[in-house]
């Protein structure tokens, strides 16, 4: 009877192992793959080898890479490489971006950037706010842009456990984006959630249009069990009237991996598409 006992609690762990691990292959789309959408003069953005995991593009058309990312279990093409911030002038007619120098006293040796997002001031004066995971650790750092040096001076480390605050956040594993209102107190309350088929990265919001722009990963199990012959997909969603009952959501970009490999943030400025990944290449296409 023991034995029993001990076989009839061994198969239902098996079981219940089982079905945990076809929940985590559908979570990851592990399954799935990918039509290629192509679009014209797309070109390897130069200065990006190691990642791009995000993108943020000022109103005159300079853009800030965060770029380098390192995390457990994800591949990465410079491992002994600390992360930094790349910067490219759309307006110009180049695909190369340029790295920052960052100010003395910032440890740049832990610098691990996860995100970015500028603001302009009413003197004109540009500040970065970088999410930053120094050894294991989550930080946001303050950046002030020195244009004419092509240079970053470190202004100050924040930590706080309830620092991200989102207007639309991206439910990664859950394949879906929630549209949260901003209230005059700073709350938040949440509008609507819309539901994909893909695991969605870095969101952006055009400025002109209001549509969103989404980083995707159709695949995320390649993400995680790398292999040169098989690489993980890129796709870029555009979604437009995302408040409406009836939100329109279309593939802008979408490759097999043999371009681009493991898509993160689609930007865009000026009829151009910047789309940054999270250890690969990035991509500069014209819409």
């Amino acid at each position: 009877m023991a034995r029993l006992l001990v076989l009839t609690a061994l198969g239902l762990a098996l079981a219940l192992l089982g079905e945990r691990f076809v929940a985590l292959r559908n979570r990851l789309n592990a399954s799935r793959e990918i039509e290629p959408v192509d679009l014209p003069n797309c070109r390897l953005i130069k200065g990006v080898e190691a990642g791009s995991e995000d993108i943020d593009i000022l109103p005159n058309g300079l853009a800030f890479l965060s770029v380098g990312l390192k995390f457990p279990g994800i591949q990465s093409f410079a491992p002994e490489k600390p992360g930094g911030i790349l910067m490219m002038d759309l307006s110009q007619d180049s695909t190369r971006a340029r790295e920052l120098r960052i100010s003395r006293g910032f440890d740049l040796a832990s610098f691990n950037p996860h995100g970015i997002s500028t603001f302009i001031d009413k003197d004109d004066t540009v500040y970065l706010f970088v999410a930053n995971h120094p050894e294991s650790r989550s930080t946001v750092e303050i950046f002030k842009l020195e244009e004419e040096e092509n240079s970053l001076l470190h202004l100050k480390t924040l930590r706080h456990e309830l620092l991200p605050r989102y207007i639309y956040v991206a439910d990664s594993f859950a394949h879906e984006i929630h549209v949260m209102e901003k209230h005059a107190n700073w709350s938040l309350t949440q509008v609507k959630v819309l539901a994909l088929d893909t695991i969605v990265d870095n969101l952006s919001v055009d400025p002109s249009t209001g549509d969103l722009w989404v980083g995707c990963h159709p695949n995320g199990q390649k993400l995680f069990i790398y292999d040169p012959s098989n690489p993980p997909a890129s796709q870029v969603l555009r979604i437009q009237n995302i408040l409406s009952e009836t939100p329109t959501v279309s593939t802008v970009y979408a490759n097999n991996g043999s371009v681009l490999q493991g898509s993160t943030v689609g930007t865009v400025y000026d009829g151009k598409l910047l789309i940054g990944t999270l250890y690969h290449r990035a991509l500069q296409c014209q819409l």
